[in-house]
């Protein structure tokens, strides 16, 4: 059976997938008036097969991590979605089968987040899998939460848990690791899921926008990207590595195996928000994200000065053995 040509595809994928704005799908562009008194805010990021995702990944776990990573950074800067615009270049390999599977999986964490397409691009890939999605959201004139307004006295703060999808990705690839050994009978599960499904935390971009002094998501590392918000923010700062929130299953394989505690805080993926906000609000952030259901922890404090990160544990100097991830 012959393929359905680049118009077919759109028709059938990703049409039902399209909000206002995207014209059906039927032109070369959208069209979007911001909201009076909102400002627009857009990221983009792009999954190449074999650095972002594994070639044997589920294709509705790629459609929803694709989508899930660009809302993270809109949560971050306290902004609520819009819409979003997708790139994808297709292998020779692909099917309608994985097509229908990977669109599906867009298509939920699109109605989840209330950002529906908006337009895009279906190419063909001389190599993998290439997807790249920008993602629109808005926040109130003069409200977006910047990566470089830490402040000395500042408070550190990160939402959720850290070192799961790192974790996730050592259990899908290479011998089975011994830790694992230690898991309770869903930890491999929660591990693999938190890899292959982030959750972008959206219901914290209120709260961000109302208390937060500078925010980011964390995607190459918590530790490498507090020293990058720092450095961003021209000040320099601290970390208790100790008081790192660990879920129950990296809490099992950190005990099995205290070597993995420099990767779990040096690992990416994890798509947890990493904010500051003066000491005075952290009661209010804390009411806030509770009512949201996620869980913050104070991990350490902004100071003066550019000196590099200064890393604690239980309070002690200490070195790390990882390093961050970094594409070059």
């Amino acid at each position: 059976m012959a393929r359905p040509s680049e118009e077919g595809l759109i028709a059938s994928y990703f049409a039902p997938l399209a909000g206002p704005g995207a014209l059906g799908l039927a032109d070369d562009a959208a069209l979007l008036a911001p909201r009076p008194g909102r400002e627009l805010v857009l990221t983009v990021d792009a999954l190449v097969e074999g650095v972002h995702f594994l070639s044997g990944d589920p294709p509705h776990t790629l459609g929803a991590k694709a989508l899930s990573v660009n809302l993270s950074d809109l949560a971050a800067k306290g902004s609520d979605p819009v819409g979003f615009l997708l790139a994808l270049a297709l292998p020779d390999s692909w099917t309608e089968a994985w097509l229908a599977a990977f669109a599906d999986g867009l298509g939920a964490a699109a109605a989840a987040a209330g950002c529906p397409l908006l337009g895009g691009d279906t190419v063909r890939a001389r190599g993998g899998l290439v997807l790249s999605v920008t993602a629109l959201g808005d926040v109130p004139e003069g409200r977006m939460v910047r990566r470089t307004a830490a402040q000395p006295g500042d408070r550190v703060c990160v939402s959720g848990t850290i070192g799961d999808a790192v974790l996730g990705l050592d259990l899908l690839t290479g011998p089975e690791p011994a830790w694992s050994a230690a898991l309770q009978p869903d930890g491999r599960d929660r591990l693999v899921r938190r890899y292959r499904q982030p959750e972008a935390r959206l219901a914290l971009a209120g709260a961000l926008r109302d208390l937060a002094s500078a925010a980011m998501d964390v995607s190459d590392g918590l530790v490498g990207d507090l020293a990058k918000m720092l450095r961003a923010s021209r000040v320099s700062g601290e970390i208790d590595l100790a008081l790192v929130p660990f879920s129950e299953p990296a809490s099992c394989a950190l005990t099995a195996d205290p070597n993995l505690r420099d990767r779990l805080v040096c690992g990416g993926d994890d798509y947890e928000i990493l904010f500051t906000l003066p000491a005075g609000r952290l009661p209010e952030m804390r009411r806030r994200a509770e009512a949201a259901g996620l869980a913050i922890r104070e991990i350490g404090c902004v100071t003066q000065g550019m000196e590099p990160l200064r890393i604690l544990d239980r309070g002690r100097p200490c070195r790390l053995t990882a390093a961050s991830f970094q594409h070059f």
